[in-house]
């Protein structure tokens, strides 16, 4: 119940006031005159990215957001105050779809990003508005306008630098505690996560970087089987894939797990296989060294970028910051134009 990525909810944006009739009644002041005044705008929704935020789950204790009604106008040519806006704080990474219809309405990416989902309805006119040379006491007036009401669905697609994939059991979670200060649930029985989670790895003369344990692909996860479907677009944001595979099974095993994960991947965003992928052969510490270089050469053969590590005796841990470090510096530079 930590981690919620997809809520729906429902907006409605403040009425405008109404227009108001009145005239000017005074003593010693003759042909007052209309002076009614206009309603005030209606207040508006807007969703705002607040980086702060990391999941959807305050969604699942409100439902409805509204903001308030604008004032009626008043006599005295007094016109009606504007309702307030309301707010609603959303986790970086969201995108925003029409519930019904399923269009994307926005991508909200920075902190401090905003969408208006619903726009206030406008104030009604007093009738001091209608007066003209021939209509000197109109009796006039107009409502105001209904604010915007629609219900809105949220899509949170983490933004992480390094995305950690593979196969139930290969050691992502030991991994991800080990790379981060992160402190993941770790049980020697599969899909023992079973929500995202996200770790801050340091590197020395460079920016932290983000990475994300997306919980364990199977085959036919872009189909919907297993927690893979509801999870896979975590992957989308992320800069760098790191495939980590269980080295510890037996002949071809741990090549068939990668391309199980490639297909998968691909199946699910053809784009995904033009990210920079690393393949972390995990879990060395239960083979020799003959086994270790001849999986080494397997991969190298079919052109795939790989390292030894084993998560559980913290070998090879070092190396791999190293090189993801080199990666993101590499790709940063690119960045900037």
């Amino acid at each position: 119940m930590g981690f919620v990525d997809e809520v729906k909810f429902f907006v409605k944006a403040g009425d405008g006031g109404n227009g108001c009739v009145s005239f000017r009644r005074e003593k010693f002041v003759p042909r007052g005159g209309p002076n009614g005044g206009d309603g005030g705008r209606g207040g508006t929704v807007f969703l705002e990215a607040d980086a702060r935020k990391h999941s959807l789950i305050d969604f699942r204790y409100r439902s409805h957001f509204k903001a308030e009604r604008g004032g009626n106008g008043q006599g005295s040519d007094r016109h009606g105050r504007s309702g307030k806006d309301t707010v609603v704080y959303v986790p970086v990474g969201s995108v925003i779809k029409d519930a019904e219809t399923g269009e994307v309405l926005a991508d909200l990416v920075e902190g401090g990003q905003r969408f208006t989902a619903a726009r206030g309805g406008k104030g009604g006119f007093g009738n001091a508005r209608f007066a003209t040379s021939t209509n000197r006491a109109p009796r006039k007036s107009t409502p105001g306008t209904p604010g915007e009401e629609l219900w809105l669905k949220i899509e949170l697609k983490l933004l992480a630098d390094v995305g950690l994939i593979g196969l139930p059991n290969a050691g992502k979670s030991t991994l991800l505690s080990r790379l981060s200060a992160a402190n993941p649930k770790v049980a020697p029985y599969p899909f023992t996560t079973l929500a995202p989670q996200l770790g801050v790895m340091h590197i020395r003369f460079m920016e932290p970087c983000i990475i994300a344990d997306i919980p364990g692909l199977i085959e036919g996860a872009s189909d919907g089987v297993g927690l893979g479907h509801q999870f896979l677009r975590h992957v989308e944001r992320t800069s760098i894939l790191l495939h980590v595979i269980d080295c510890s099974t037996v002949e071809d095993q741990p090549l068939t797990d990668y391309h199980v994960l490639a297909r998968e991947l691909e199946a699910y965003n053809e784009q995904l296989m033009d990210r920079t992928q690393l393949i972390v052969l995990n879990k060395i510490d239960c083979i020799d060294d003959a086994r270790l270089a001849e999986l080494k050469q397997r991969f190298s053969a079919q052109g795939l970028d790989c390292l030894a590590i084993s998560a559980q005796e913290k070998t090879g841990i070092t190396a791999l910051k190293e090189r993801i470090g080199d990666i993101l510096e590499k790709e940063r530079e690119e960045a900037v134009p």
